[in-house]
């Protein structure tokens, strides 16, 4: 996948997470140049971190997975919406870049992206207006999803005003589910929209999200209809696009859709996109436990020894202990998921030692709440921790921690801080 020129901003030195910098003449990934230190305190915490080795781990074990399967990877950018992350997606082989919403895919464009699924329904004559913008470069590739008459009759209506011919995917819903169609008569009534808008329309193929549905039968069913819809489509001469793009996989059920499509899908005709965010930065809470189901069910994942690595950890103070069984850590909501799980504590660090430990489970410290900028943690009596030690936390669910933070740093294995990595959420 192309990634288009791309100069990257400096380090703002107004975002938190960030140590005392000197001017902002510094290009973000030209971090190592400042010679931060994480244990040596040369970054106020809180700061959210990435991993470097784990990042590169995860980036080839996804890319790995795909290429077994022969089909085709569209990481979910929503995830980090790091310009930079997506670019080391993209050039470690990468078909594009999924993303929610228009001003997403104008900062991916923004930041190198030249082709983008964005995976739901373009509405709204501003988000129109972002898009066709872009599409009048003729090197950015761009497919988002149609669901409805009224959606394809808004879509075909703004695009032909401006000249600009738009891909547009069906997308295949069910009952109780968010978008996407219902049922045939559902589906014949978007196909004969998009006919009539031959000139600003093009149906480039079929797409899906199986990640509402919690029961595997449930998933392999739903996929199986759709590469039967998407087989009738073709019969039928319905796509302008060849091959046909068929699209699904969130980040729990990437496995069961990969076996699902390549199994019955002919790859001259359809080309199979999957697009899980996640496995990037993974996590130890929702998406550990989907990421164990993968390897205890799919012949590929176990055959591929190591799985997903947790790479991004949120680092704060001991500020407080006001009771024996009781210490407030300065982090909170404001900088980490909570929605999935509490962050759990990962690491302890006193400043002027040589290495952090790892915290064992059996040592009962435990997050509880959080308010704004505390976080509550349970410790047994007699626990050795002191005001000014620094901890690691391992999160659930990293798009609700990702969001919270401007710039992100990415430390090698021993914490020196290698580059700053902007989000734009």
């Amino acid at each position: 996948m192309k990634v288009t020129n791309y100069q990257g901003p400096t380090i703002d030195p107004f975002s938190k997470g960030l140590g005392n910098v000197p001017g902002t003449s510094i290009q973000l990934t030209d971090a190592g140049r400042l010679e931060w230190n994480l244990l040596d305190e040369d970054v106020s915490l809180p700061a959210a971190v990435l991993y470097a080795d784990r990042i590169e781990h995860n980036l080839k074990w996804m890319q790995a997975f795909v290429a077994e399967y022969g089909v085709k990877l569209a990481p979910h950018g929503k995830t980090t919406m790091a310009p930079h992350l997506f670019r080391r997606q993209l050039e470690t082989g990468a078909w594009g870049i999924t993303l929610a919403t228009a001003h997403q895919v104008r900062a991916a464009y923004h930041g190198g992206v030249s082709r983008v699924l964005m995976a739901n329904q373009l509405v709204g004559k501003r988000n129109m207006l972002m898009v066709a913008e872009l599409l009048s470069d003729p090197d950015f590739e761009f497919y988002c999803l149609v669901d409805s008459v009224a959606g394809v009759e808004q879509l075909g209506k703004f695009f032909g005003s401006v000249r600009k011919q738009l891909n547009v995917l069906i997308e295949l819903g069910v009952p109780g589910g968010r978008t996407g169609v219902r049922n045939g008569e559902q589906l014949k009534a978007v196909l004969d929209a998009i006919a009539h808008y031959p000139d600003s329309l093009q149906l480039a193929g079929i797409e899906l999200y199986e990640g509402i549905l919690k029961e595997e039968h449930e998933v392999r069913a739903f996929l199986r209809a759709a590469v039967e819809t998407t087989r009738a489509l073709l019969n039928a001469g319905r796509f302008a696009r060849k091959p046909a793009i068929l699209s699904g996989a969130g980040s729990a059920w990437y496995d069961v859709v990969a076996e699902e499509f390549a199994q019955a899908a002919d790859a001259s005709q359809i080309e199979i996109v999957l697009r899980p965010g996640c496995y990037l930065t993974h996590d130890v809470g929702v998406y550990r436990k989907a990421q164990t189901d993968i390897l205890a069910r799919n012949p590929v994942a176990k055959k591929m020894g190591e799985a997903l690595l947790p790479a991004l950890q949120l680092w704060a103070y001991v500020q407080s202990i006001p009771e024996p069984d009781r210490a407030i850590i300065g982090f909170g909501k404001r900088d980490a998921a909570f929605d999935s799980g509490m962050p759990e504590p990962a690491r302890h660090f006193r400043p002027g030692h040589t290495t952090p430990r790892d915290v064992k489970a059996s040592e009962g410290w435990e997050v509880f709440t959080m308010m704004d900028q505390h976080a509550y943690m349970r410790i047994p009596a007699g626990a050795d921790l002191k005001v000014g030690d620094m901890i690691a936390f391992d999160i659930s669910h990293p798009c609700l921690t990702f969001d919270k933070w401007r710039q992100v740093l990415v430390v090698d294995r021993s914490y020196h801080v290698t580059e700053v990595i902007e989000t734009f959420f």
